[in-house]
């Protein structure tokens, strides 16, 4: 994270330029942040360590786990967007 404790989005993840093709029009699009495809990533990693998760459904409510999972995703989002400054 910044100084400022705001995090930069990292820009887009596969934007769409305007193009015309010969049966469809399609529209630009920006795309997902960086940040939320990093996260969507790291969130994917989490939920899949069984053994994680099984600790964490022991010890705390389903709502609670969730967003320790989304917090932590962000988290590694950051810092994944951090390393790529260097």
């Amino acid at each position: 994270m910044s100084e400022n404790k705001t995090p930069t989005d990292g820009g887009t993840a596969f934007p769409r330029p305007f193009s015309e093709d010969t049966y469809f029009d399609y529209e630009a699009q920006e795309g997902m942040s960086l940040r939320d495809y990093f996260a969507a990533k790291a969130m994917q990693i989490q939920m899949a360590n069984k053994k994680e998760m099984n600790f964490w459904a022991s010890e705390y409510s389903i709502e609670e786990m969730w967003e320790f999972c989304a917090r932590n995703a962000y988290d590694m989002a950051d810092a994944m967007i951090k390393a790529r400054e260097r």
